[in-house]
């Protein structure tokens, strides 16, 4: 009767060990699928603020370009007599920069580059804390698998090691962005 008791309790602890080890694994999977979508989402936000910053960086960039382009033509070849003209031009220019200014208040392209900057590097943090915790997640997952007598129950329920992240060379290269 002892002997059916202590049977049964080890049959009892190792079913528990088997249910309880495969759960792990299970919940380890979610985990791994869960930081997984975070890196997706990290990409997805990288891409719309870079494009909006971007496009919003080249749209002022031009914009001042070109009034400076008109100053540039304004003071080549002036001369004394043509001065009051181009003094009058000038303030008309002035004016309608100080117009663009009110309308656009963060309408300087250095305080807009910066902006540009300081958006990828947000992005940028946040996307490589997104792959820190994939490969925190990929590590313990992996680990499970190897592990003595885990491992036993990932052979035969024919787990499979995940991929770490890697940053592949071109992306490690800088980002250049033209305008």
């Amino acid at each position: 009767m002892i002997l059916i008791i202590i049977l049964a309790v080890i049959l009892l602890v190792t079913l528990g060990w088997l249910i309880t080890t495969s759960n792990n694994f299970k919940r380890y999977e979610i985990k791994v699928a869960e930081s997984l979508s975070g890196i997706e989402v990290a990409l997805a936000k990288r891409y719309d603020v870079l494009t909006k910053l971007l496009a919003t960086t080249k749209k002022f960039a031009q914009h001042e370009k070109e009034m400076l382009r008109e100053v540039i033509q304004l003071r080549q070849g002036m001369s004394i007599g043509e001065l009051t003209h181009v003094t009058q031009q000038m303030d008309q220019l002035t004016e309608r920069i100080n117009l663009t200014a009110e309308a656009y208040p963060e309408l300087r392209s250095s305080e807009i580059f910066h902006e540009l900057q300081r958006g990828i590097r947000d992005v940028e943090e946040h996307l490589q804390a997104a792959r820190r915790v994939y490969n925190a997640h990929v590590a313990r997952y992996n680990t499970s698998l190897v592990v003595f007598p885990a491992n036993k129950i990932a052979n035969f329920q024919q787990r499979q090691a995940k991929e770490f992240f890697v940053m592949e060379e071109q992306q490690c290269s800088d980002v250049l962005i033209t305008f």
